[in-house]
């Protein structure tokens, strides 16, 4: 099969697309036929091994997985022994960052524990743009957020992957949602049922004196003084992203800044599971979550998607189709 191989760390131009052996599920496996991939900023953050952490947990010197890419949609080609949930012929979509990764492939063997049939009235385009920013949204929203209706949120980065999919599930949620991106964007996070939005190159939402029940900060950087400011006293603020001192701030001073009274402050870690990704497939099925996808690209053209992504103007998702 073909796949797209990094033997170690650096640019998008390390990757190399080469032949290499057909994986064959184990036992509690399934080989999936990968139909359509999805690029995350953890995939280019692991290629290039940046924060130093990644190399403490993915290989000092060199990678420990060669084939990366975490979100993918498929057709099950084959089962292992004890595999109770999938038969051949299964449409699934899930995130393989628990077992593996192996995305960028035609084929990849995974545990059937991480995978949920992928939702009939989606492409399998659409289904492998979920598993990440789909599932993280949902717990920065729902879980850390503890989103209720009627309140009054805030997503900063909403043009972005997780963005995207945030505005969408806190208005399936019932709230009142203001979007913040560029004036590129508008339009599309109008079509994506914001209630408002602020174009941030021409208005700060931190000095017009609105305050908020709930902020996502999904990209970008602002200092936590500027969103404790745009918060209600009892309000909540969740990170999922954004720039290193961003996401450093959040993890080092939110939990004191919490302590002290006034909005809670803090960060969200993603824990992919099944059960929220049932949920994302629940949203999908009904309309109430549609994945917004700028990009497409085959699986030699992985090295350029990440480029792409990596300059960090990417609306809603970039994906890699199969060729066959």
């Amino acid at each position: 099969m073909k796949a797209i191989v990094c033997t170690k760390y650096g640019s998008p131009d390390v990757l190399q697309l080469q032949e290499v052996e057909k994986p064959v599920p184990k036992d509690g496996e399934v080989l999936v036929r990968v139909q359509a991939a999805a690029l995350n900023a953890s995939d280019w953050h692991l290629l290039r091994a940046d924060p130093f952490l990644v190399r403490l947990m993915y290989g000092l010197f060199t990678p420990k997985y060669q084939i990366i890419g975490a979100d993918m949609a498929g057709r099950v080609e084959a089962v292992g022994p004890n595999v109770t949930q999938f038969q051949p012929g299964d449409e699934v979509f899930g995130d393989l960052s628990r077992c593996g990764f192996g995305a960028y492939a035609e084929y990849v063997c995974v545990s059937e524990r991480v995978l949920v049939r992928k939702p009939v009235n989606r492409s399998f385009e659409e289904a492998a743009a979920v598993p990440t920013a789909g599932v993280t949204a949902l717990q920065a929203l729902r879980d850390r957020g503890q989103i209720k209706p009627g309140q009054k949120v805030l997503i900063n980065g909403a043009s972005g992957g997780v963005g995207t999919f945030a505005v969408q599930i806190a208005k399936a949620f019932g709230a009142e949602v203001t979007a913040v991106c560029s004036s590129r964007n508008v339009d599309t996070a109008l079509s994506m049922g914001a209630d408002k939005v602020i174009d941030y190159t021409k208005e700060d939402f931190t000095k017009g004196g609105q305050q908020y029940d709930l902020i996502l900060a999904a990209n970008g950087y602002r200092p936590l003084s500027d969103y404790r400011r745009a918060l209600r006293p009892d309000g909540k603020y969740v990170m999922t992203g954004g720039a290193e001192a961003q996401m450093f701030q959040a993890i080092l001073l939110g939990p004191w800044i919490s302590r002290t009274g006034g909005p809670k402050m803090g960060n969200l870690m993603l824990k992919p599971n099944p059960k929220d990704l049932e949920c994302m497939k629940e949203l999908l099925e009904t309309g109430k979550v549609v994945p917004v996808i700028e990009r497409r690209y085959t699986l030699p053209e992985v090295p350029d998607a990440l480029r792409y992504l990596e300059e960090g103007h990417a609306r809603g998702k970039v994906v890699i189709s199969m060729e066959r």
